[in-house]
Order: C-alpha cells, then structure tokens, then sequence
C-alpha cells in the first residue's frame, strides 16, 4: 500500500478536498486503484451534530455515517463507496483509546498520548486503507481486458464478489499546520512514515500564495513548510493556490525556501473556470511522474500491464490544452476532445477515462443557455451548508447542457411575518421576486422551526404557479403539511417536531429517534 498525504498551511479552506480528489482522479487515469480518508482533528465523534454555519453540510455515506463534507468530494471525484471509518477524528480514536483501557486492554499501563494515541491513528489509516470501497468491481477503468486487449469501456461485467483492494490510499489532515488539535495526528504520521517505508509515503502540501501590488508572495509558504519541517515533516509536493499562474521565479523561490527537488515540485494551483479542470491541472505539470518517482510504482510487479504515466499518449497532448493559461477551452482545444476524434477514441481503457473527463471539464465551459434555480433554505450564509445539493444540480445541467444559475432565497424572508419586522419588508420583497423569476425550486433539509413557515409559502407557491418543486427532507415535509393545510383544510397540519399537540401530525418521529441524545440517531444510508 502507498499512502500519500495532504496538509495545509497559512489558513483553512484552502481546497484540499478538491486538491486530493483531483490528485486521486489522475492516478486513476494512469490505471492504479485508491482509496481516501479524512483526519478531522476535532473532538466531536462526528459531523452530525455541527452547525452547517461552522462546518458545512454533514455527508452521510452509505452505512449512515455522518462525515465531513470532503468524503463527498472523494465520492464524487473517484467513483468510490467510502465508509464512517474514513473518517477519522479526535473524538472517535479517544472513545476507541478509552474503551479498551476501561476494559483493561492495556494491561495496567499507564495510558498516554504517544504512544497510545498515536499507535492507535496509526493502526486505524492501515486497517481503513485496506478496507475495499469499489465492491462493485466495476467502477474503474482497466488498462486491459481480460484477453489482454485495450478495454474501452468499464468492465461492467465484472463478478459482484471481485472486491479489489486499492493500491494507493490518499489521507487529507484537516485545518492547518500549527493547530494545537492538529499535532498528535502530524505526530502520528511522522512515526507513520518510518513504519511504512520511505517508498511507500508522500507528504504533500497546500498553501496560499497572495498576491500584494503585483507581486506573488512566498513568505506565507515558508513559514507553513517551516512550522511542518518542524514536527518532522517535509513535503516532497508543494500545490500552491493562487488567483494567478504561478510565476516561475516564484516556484524557484519556494522550492529553494522550502526544500523540496527543484521547481517542478511546487505546483500551480490557480483559479480555473471549474473544478473539474483541476485533475487536467496536475497531468499537465507532471504530478503523477512525481509521485511514481518518490512511490517507485514502476517496480511493483502486480502494477505491471496496469500502470501506464504516459496514458497511452494522452500526457503529452495535455501540453496543447494549455491550461496553464488560464483554463479557457479554445476551439483547439474542442476540436482534439471532440468525440468523434479517432485518434482519440481508438485509445482505451485508462487513457479514455482521461479523455471523457477533459470533454466533461472543457464542455462545461462552453454552456450559455442558463436555467435559474432557486435554493430556499436556513443555512444560506454558507453555502457549503448545501454542497452536495449545488453539485446534483450542477450534475443534472450538465446532463442536459444547460448554465447553471443558482439563487438563494433565506426561508425566513418568505415569512408574512417577516415582512412585518422592522426593515423586513425590502427582504421581503426582494425573496419572492428571486421566486417569481425561478424555473425551478429546490427546498433542502435543516432542523429546528426557524424558517419552516417559509418553506412551507415556497410549495403552496409552486404548487399554485405550476413551478418545479424538489423538497428534500424538511423540504419534502413542507410540501406534506403545506398540502394538507390548504388542500385537505386541516389549519393546524404540523410535525410533531415542532408541534407535539397537533391534532393533524402529517410527520411523526420515527421509533429509533432519541429525543434527548441528537448524535447517531437518525436512520440513513441506503
């Protein structure tokens, strides 16, 4: 197994989630099998009882868990089914350290942080990595097909039982060098790194590079290499964000600060027009050779007849899409990804995975005919509050080639009684117009009675206008109880969570839910 890790320096948010994802999506164009896992360094067990405020929207995966918003990004970026163990977090490797000392597990050691806690994170990555998550067996891409000749499609044929385990796992630390909760896991990985081998361990590292009267500052860099060399890491891999494309006497500056091999080891980042031009970011400036270099995945002879860094070809047409250049997709550019391109399709296997994904990112440039869709919701104020709800709708103008225009309505506004709060009334009015100019309307969940009244004036509204309405756990409650009010004329319709004494509760607690504790009650997953 390789590990390969990704830290953040200088301040959080960054995109480390989208970083890695885009990481994990190139080393699956070169034929190799990966995994991720998320280290949050917070003491909650889990994101399920975070405010959407603070933290963004909570991902439930398939075995229910509630899990930080990255492991969505994984999701979607590598077609992978991850579990509650990918998501690693204070809170959950302290409960695990003091169940088995309350059970004696220690033998009357007294417990510490190093070396329990640290042996303990360091067990958890390796039994997590080894953990299949294509149990399908056929959601990547194989170089060859079974008779040894280019598959150009996914083997889709593939046995149900065909678990196969990955060959490379990536691991995200959340927040940044330097926090106080951070350092028992950079801990960990430093003795992590001499228990795997040189050759099986990556450190990468993500940070910002502002620009201040013209110039690209580095100093912000060095100070984050630094605080991370301090604990006993060094990053082979620098990404640098920037809103520009790296200079390069700004990439000698930092290689030559911060230790890494020569220039080409400190990578642009820079804005793009969307995130999927990301993966094609990093082909472009040879990562995956990096990584092959540093990992030595040319001599792991199960690899052989699978790996393939030159993508049959496909790494050196990468140097014409220019994406250096700001990303924008020229008609040369088009024409090279057109579909019909036989040069294009006679490739196969790993190499086509690349190409459909280069169409996918460069297409979506090309989009002018927009749909507006409104989100009603309680969290606005974030939108990572509802980031797995923008990526569906984005997913599905995609699907029909459509601009996606989002606008945000706060529920409250949509209230009567909103309206007659002082300097209301403009809010007031300005919400039910975005309303009105809607092709269609999205209502996602949240908890709590604030604002339900105007979700509830969302749906009598589209049901009234003959709007497409999605509603979306409260959202699809809403409708419920909006029908029943003004359709079945019971005025007093509610749920039981906001109105226990509703003689019409058209939504009711399930048997599970526990009313006193919030965390692990709910039932999800599929």
């Amino acid at each position: 197994m390789k590990y390969i890790v990704v830290t953040g320096g200088v301040v959080s948010g960054l995109g480390k989630g989208v970083t890695i994802s885009s990481m994990g999506r190139m080393l699956q164009g070169c034929g190799l099998r990966v995994t991720s896992i998320k280290i949050d360094p917070y003491l909650n067990v889990d994101a399920g009882t975070m405010s959407p405020f603070e933290h963004g929207e909570t991902y439930v995966l398939n075995d229910g868990g509630e899990t930080d918003l990255d492991l969505g990004n994984y999701e979607r970026f590598l077609s992978i089914s991850l579990t509650s163990d990918h998501n690693i977090t204070t809170g959950k490797v302290y409960r695990k350290v003091i169940g088995k000392e309350r059970r004696g597990d220690y033998l009357g050691k007294t417990v510490q942080v190093v070396p329990h806690i640290t042996n303990e994170i360091q067990d958890w990555i390796e039994e997590v990595a080894y953990v299949p998550v294509d149990d399908q067996g056929n959601r990547h891409w194989d170089a060859v097909d079974e008779n040894g000749v280019n598959a150009a499609t996914p083997s889709s044929s593939a046995d149900e039982k065909d678990v196969r385990v990955a060959d490379v796992c990536l691991i995200e630390v959340g927040g940044t060098v330097g926090d106080i909760e951070s350092s028992v896991f950079l801990e960990a990985l430093r003795q992590f790194q001499f228990r795997v081998g040189p050759s099986n361990f990556c450190l990468t590292f993500v940070s910002l590079v502002p620009i201040m009267g013209e110039e690209q500052k580095t100093k912000p860099t060095q100070h984050g290499v630094r605080d991370l060399r301090s604990v006993g890491l060094s990053p082979t891999v620098i990404f640098c964000r920037c809103k520009e494309v790296l200079e390069e006497s700004t990439k000698n500056k930092i290689a030559s600060f911060c230790h890494v091999d020569g220039p080409s080891c400190v990578l642009s980042v820079h804005d793009v027009n969307n995130v999927y031009h990301v993966p094609l970011l990093l082909l472009e400036q040879k990562l995956h050779r990096i990584l092959a270099e540093k990992l030595q995945l040319s001599s792991i002879p199960k690899l052989e007849g699978r790996l393939d860094l030159t993508m049959n070809g496909l790494e050196e047409k990468a140097t014409m899409w220019n994406l250096c250049e700001g990303s924008v997709a020229n008609e040369k550019v088009l024409a090279m990804l057109a579909s019909g391109q036989e040069d294009l399709d006679t490739l196969g296997g790993i190499s086509r995975s690349m190409i459909d994904w280069a169409r996918m990112a460069f297409k979506l440039d090309g989009f002018h005919v927009s749909v507006k869709i409104v989100i009603v919701g309680k969290y606005t104020g974030l939108q990572d509050s509802y980031l797995s709800v923008i990526k569906s709708l984005k997913h599905a103008s995609m699907a029909v080639e459509r601009k996606l225009d989002l606008i945000w309505v706060e529920a409250g506004h949509l209230e009567n009684d909103f309206e007659g709060d002082s300097g209301g009334e403009e809010e007031y009015k300005a919400a039910w117009e975005k309303m009105k100019s809607a092709d269609g309307v999205v209502v996602p969940g949240g908890f709590g009675t604030r604002g339900f009244n105007g979700k509830v004036a969302a749906a009598k509204f589209c049901r009234e206008n003959s709007v497409p309405y999605l509603g979306i756990c409260l959202g699809f409650q809403a409708m419920v109880v909006e029908y029943s009010r003004n359709m079945l004329g019971w005025e007093d319709a509610n749920s039981t969570e906001f109105d226990e004494e509703t003689k019409n509760p058209v939504v009711i607690f399930m048997p599970e839910i526990d009313k006193e504790n919030m965390g692990g009650t709910m039932r999800l997953g599929s």
